[in-house]
């Protein structure tokens, strides 16, 4: 079949457009039509209502939902994950008032929808949302099993695991093979030919196991239509007292309905790239549900396995979840009779195997992996052994403490240090951290020398005056304390009398990877006088890496440990002020760095001659061996070594002198060629202009280089001239097209 790109639909006549997508969406809602039968059937029954309601809530879900929903390819109707809920409303307001409840249910989520709070919904963690699910799936499993089997369910999951052992040893043998029967090609259709499984599995095994009990003439029970299924005798009822638990049965289906609709609508959205209206899409599900339980429906909600098969089988919009109501209604009025002899055991079957699919262990994994396997576990729990309501509430509460614990957890620990203690406190620093803060600081002995090293996030003021505190009294006894905050200075400013309320107000700081050592080490290091000094700031850095930086960029070097492939070369000055990783944001392994006075290239002659062969055997090292793709010369502001050539080396520094001499050609550059601009501005002082000239002189001595030309002419090198404004932290990039510096960003795309 001939398909039409987005473009061609969106710009199509609107007849033509609509022609073309009922093509698509009449077979789609055939196939969820056909899906849809017979778990509508088995979900009526699991849940203790009347086997019509089902059908009722089918035909409401496709029409009603699929027509005011705000996801057009979401197919609604009865869901498995509501049979517990309604099994216990049914067996405690009977069928009438659970209709009722039905309806007003409805009329919440319409409220609801219209108070524009759908989003809301979604902030319910995904553990409970999958803990519900797995723990109405394992209580359908363990319902339907007795039907299998040829019983009847107990009132509870509980009752019901308790007796299955019975029910197992004396299983009735008709009813047990089909139930089994349809377990099993339910399994196994998976694995068939694909034109076979063009037949969805459901109809399948339905079909397969009722042909054969009629074939064979068993004796089974079956399910059970009126003999005009068309009419209508369930009234909604209000009860006459015990309203309380009728309003609690109201919200709860309310809430739940809302949930598994919203979350399926999102997941529908991930199938097929769409966005769905949640206000709109709750919404319509209330209106469904107000016309389900008006005519003796069961509830309504989104069901991704019906969405599923509507997407896979190629549907386009909204019609084809109406179609496929349109389809289960034309069912029931012309073949209702051939209900009659389906077996009670055959849609325990397929019960049994859905409940099964609501226990994901693949979601399970990945509960697993955030962490939030303790939610799951408390939900699935609750459902099973408590009730619905009561599990998710259960979940909420486990999920609250959950984040409670990681939003207040600290990490407290000390350890000698030398002659001194180290107190390292990680992570968010509150009450509820006092008792284990005052029990390690306790444990340090009075009048020794303590680093108090702060990692933290968060400090209260509980917190903060208990650190105070022990600080006061541990200088007291005879101690120091040297305390250093990595990160905001949150206890600093609650001792200067500015404390920091909340987490808006703390400022971003420096990481110590980049922060100049004064700026870390001499703000917190312990006074003392100069010649009793033995460290020195190297040293601490070395430390500081050693104690944070190393076992995170251990994995890295590891990788590089044996191989050295980098993709630049780096010709910059020697200036402390230049960090070439940091302004190239790179890293480990990705520059070759060549560093000297002035970021200069001798002319081959002199490095051939053996003058300077250090810096031409590294070119042609990057060049010939580590084969870089680019050369970069970097020249900067503010440059001692161009302020030298225009005002002269210092007397004595001979070194220099000689040195300063391969400058030469780009001083008279400078003076013989017009000024060079960096962002259409002239550089404030003579020096920078000179640097700029001397960037672009460079380029042309590495190109005398026999190495780099040849690569160059192969195509196999780039050369770059870069400028690194120093005050202003910008990376200027040479064009060569208009002559000037300019943005990295601008040149790039010019380029």
């Amino acid at each position: 079949m001939i398909d039409l790109s987005a473009r061609e639909r969106e710009h199509a006549p609107p007849a033509r457009a609509w022609l073309t997508n009922l093509r698509h969406d009449v077979p789609a809602s055939l196939v969820v039509f056909l899906v849809a039968v017979p778990l509508s059937l088995g979900i009526a029954l699991a849940s203790g209502a009347p086997v019509v309601a089902g059908l009722v809530a089918a035909v409401v879900g496709g029409l009603v939902a699929g027509a005011l929903g705000g996801s057009p390819l979401q197919v609604s109707g009865p869901a498995a994950g509501l049979t517990v809920i309604m099994a216990e409303t049914v067996a405690q307001f009977g069928w009438a008032t659970t209709c009722a409840i039905t309806m007003l249910a409805g009329a919440l989520q319409i409220l609801l929808g219209l108070s524009r709070i759908a989003r809301a919904a979604l902030a319910i963690s995904p553990a409970i949302v999958h803990g519900m699910l797995a723990g109405i799936g394992l209580t359908i499993v363990l319902a339907q099993l007795h039907v299998v089997f040829g019983g009847t369910a107990q009132s509870s999951p509980l009752d019901n695991l308790l007796q299955l052992p019975h029910q197992l040893l004396n299983a009735h043998g008709a009813a047990t093979a089909l139930g089994l029967a349809t377990l099993a090609i339910l399994i196994v259709w998976g694995k068939l030919p694909a034109a076979v499984r063009k037949i969805p599995a459901p109809l399948a095994a339905i079909g397969v196991v009722t042909g054969a009990s009629v074939l064979f003439g068993l004796n089974v029970p079956r399910v059970e239509v009126p003999a005009n299924v068309l009419e209508v005798h369930f009234v909604p009822l209000f009860p006459n007292g015990g309203w309380m638990s009728f309003a609690v049965a109201v919200v709860t289906v309310a809430l739940v309905t809302s949930v598994q609709s919203l979350l399926s609508a999102m997941a529908t959205d991930k199938m097929h790239g769409g966005r769905t209206n949640l206000d709109r899409e709750l919404t319509g599900q209330g209106a469904a549900n107000v016309v389900s339980g008006a005519l003796g429906g069961l509830p309504v909600a989104g069901v991704i396995v019906r969405s599923s098969a509507n997407i896979a089988s190629g549907a386009r919009t909204r019609m084809s979840a109406i179609l496929h109501g349109v389809w289960i209604l034309l069912f029931v009025a012309l073949l209702a009779g051939a209900l009659r002899a389906i077996p009670l055991a055959a849609l325990a079957g397929l019960l049994v195997h859905v409940g099964a699919k609501l226990v994901n262990f693949g979601q399970i994994k990945e509960i697993r992996r955030h962490g939030d396997l303790s939610v799951y576990l408390v939900t699935i729990t609750g459902v099973v052994v408590l009730d619905l309501l009561t599990g998710v509430l259960l979940g909420i509460a486990a999920a609250a403490l959950l984040m409670l614990h990681r939003a207040l957890w600290s990490g407290i620990h000390a350890e000698q240090d030398g002659d001194g203690w180290r107190v390292v406190v990680e992570g968010a620093l509150s009450a509820l951290s006092i008792p284990r803060l005052s029990a390690v600081l306790g444990g340090i002995p009075r009048g020794t020398r303590v680093a108090l090293e702060l990692v933290v996030d968060y400090l209260d003021h509980a917190a903060f005056d208990t650190l105070s505190a022990w600080q006061h009294s541990h200088e007291g006894s005879g101690g120091t304390v040297i305390v250093d905050e990595i990160g905001h200075p949150w206890f600093e400013r609650g001792k200067s009398g500015a404390p920091t309320v909340h987490k808006g107000q703390a400022r971003r700081v420096l990481p110590r990877w980049f922060a100049p050592w004064s700026e870390w080490q001499l703000a917190h290091e312990e006074p003392r006088i100069p010649a009793q000094r033995t460290d020195s700031s190297m040293r601490r850095g070395v430390a500081e890496f050693e104690r944070r930086t190393s076992e995170l960029v251990k994995p890295i070097l590891g990788r590089l440990a044996d191989v050295h492939e980098p993709q630049t070369l780096f010709l910059t000055c020697g200036d402390a002020r230049i960090v070439p990783n940091l302004i190239t944001s790179s890293g480990p392994g990705d520059l070759f760095t060549i560093r000297n006075i002035g970021n200069l290239v001798p002319d081959h002659a002199t490095c051939a001659g053996g003058a300077d062969a250090s810096i031409g055997a590294s070119l042609e090292f990057a060049v010939d061996v580590l084969k870089v793709r680019e050369i970069v010369v970097c020249g900067h502001s503010s440059c001692g070594a161009m302020k030298a050539l225009l005002k002269g080396a210092p007397e004595g520094a001979s070194a220099l002198q000689s040195w300063l001499r391969h400058a030469e050609p780009s001083l008279r550059r400078a003076r013989q060629n017009p000024p060079l601009s960096v962002e259409g501005r002239l550089p404030a002082s003579d020096a920078d202009q000179l640097a700029l000239h001397n960037v672009l002189q460079q380029l042309e001595r590495l190109r005398e280089y026999p190495t780099i030309a040849r690569a160059e002419a192969r195509g196999d090198v780039e050369l770059l001239g870069m400028y690194f404004d120093v005050g202003a932290a910008r990376v200027h990039l040479y064009d060569a097209e208009s002559g000037a510096f300019g943005e990295a960003d601008r040149v790039l795309a010019d380029d």
